[in-house]
């Protein structure tokens, strides 16, 4: 290297002699890392840097010299600072202290560890979005009590508006998806029962299937899909266009304008929907019936009312306005959970629906342990 330089390597022994001289500050930042990345340690394992020409140091060179020596140090050359002032030593010291040149990554654990800890992370998100949810459920309550005891505060124009959305227009995917089913539980049940000369008992089958169960558990289904989806993404976008923040600022309540109608159209809503589905159902799988077997319409009709009775029928609506309570509070609750990006509202409109659905099958199984408990 030329006289010039601020740095001047010897590499002719075992040990490699490195000099700095002159001005270490700012000023000369850019000259002083070229120069340092010209420095090749080829013959010796060890070098010295001899810090006794240094004239001037600022943090600027102070950092430059040791991330010179962490370098060297990474491909296996043992490093030793000599000479120096008092300042100048000070200075490295604090800068080793304080700023290093490479933070350690923290390592992550492998195998079960990492299997344990993810575990551990979903178990804490979970519990943490259920106590989030529970507080919502009781701001939803106590507006709904505070609304009842008011009831000019409730939005009729906005409840009719989404009676039409989640109920009125669901009628056709709800009558053709519950159709299909119908004959899809009549054909596999003739199919089935066949084997045992049985095939009459498909009408019960397929009744009591869709009456308890099928019918208000494909609806929630459907439902949540479709409206509940719906809920979070619009409550999403109003959140991202600031529009709630608006609703604050004038003194209104989110809640009270958002929620309740929402929550109200889809009870309302859904035991309509799922009598609906149930009478489809049953129409779907009556057809095939009488066409697979040959049967006449009034001994299906006779066989349909000796299997059926008011109890049945009971059963699986009783559970759609909770269904619908669920599916509505869980939509609501995503939209209001929106934070700014974009990406939020489809990531937790996707959580809404997985949310809804599984809930909705939860609560259908406690449902049909409570009635065998009750025997019913």
């Amino acid at each position: 290297m030329t006289a010039q330089s601020p740095v001047r390597v010897t590499d002719e022994g075992e040990v490699a002699q490195i000099s700095l001289v002159g001005a270490w500050t700012i000023a000369e930042a850019g000259a002083l890392d070229r120069a340092l990345e010209r420095i090749r340690v080829v013959r010796a394992r060890r070098a010295t840097l001899e810090l006794d020409g240094i004239q001037a140091l600022d943090t600027a060179g102070a950092w430059l010299i040791r991330r010179t020596a962490n370098r060297l140090a990474g491909v296996g050359v043992d490093v030793r600072l000599t000479g120096g002032s008092e300042r100048v030593k000070a200075l490295l010291a604090a800068i080793e202290r304080d700023q290093p040149d490479a933070p350690e990554k923290p390592t992550r654990p492998g195998g079960l560890a990492e299997l344990f800890e993810h575990v551990g992370f979903v178990t804490v998100f979970l519990a943490m979005d259920a106590r989030t949810f529970l507080g919502f459920l009781g701001l939803s309550l106590e507006t709904g009590l505070r609304v009842t005891l008011s009831p000019r505060r409730f939005r009729f124009t906005s409840f009719v508006h989404h009676l039409e959305a989640v109920g009125v227009n669901a009628l056709p995917i709800v009558g053709l998806m519950s159709f299909l089913i119908g004959v899809v539980l009549a054909y596999q049940g003739i199919a089935q029962l066949r084997l045992f000369g049985a095939e009459i008992f498909t009408v019960d089958l397929v009744a009591i299937s869709v009456l308890r169960e099928i019918g208000v558990l494909m609806t929630a289904i459907i439902v949540a899909g479709r409206s509940g989806s719906a809920f979070t993404a619009q409550i999403g976008t109003m959140k991202l266009r600031e529009e709630i923040d608006a609703m604050r600022a004038l003194g209104l309540d989110p809640i009270e304008v958002l929620v309740l109608p929402r929550a109200a159209a889809l009870i309302v809503a859904l035991p309509l929907l799922v009598f609906f589905a149930d009478i489809m159902g049953l129409l779907g799988g009556g057809v095939l019936i009488v066409f697979d077997l040959d049967l006449s319409t009034s001994t299906l009709v006779e066989r349909l009312g000796a299997s059926v009775t008011t109890k049945t029928f009971w059963i699986g609506m009783v559970k759609a306005p909770v269904f619908a309570a669920m599916i509505a509070l869980i939509g609501c609750y995503q939209g209001f959970r929106v934070r700014t990006d974009a990406g939020s509202v489809g990531r937790l409109t996707t959580r809404s629906v997985v949310q809804s659905i599984f809930l909705v099958i939860v609560a259908d199984a406690l449902f049909s342990i409570l009635f065998n408990l009750l025997g019913i």
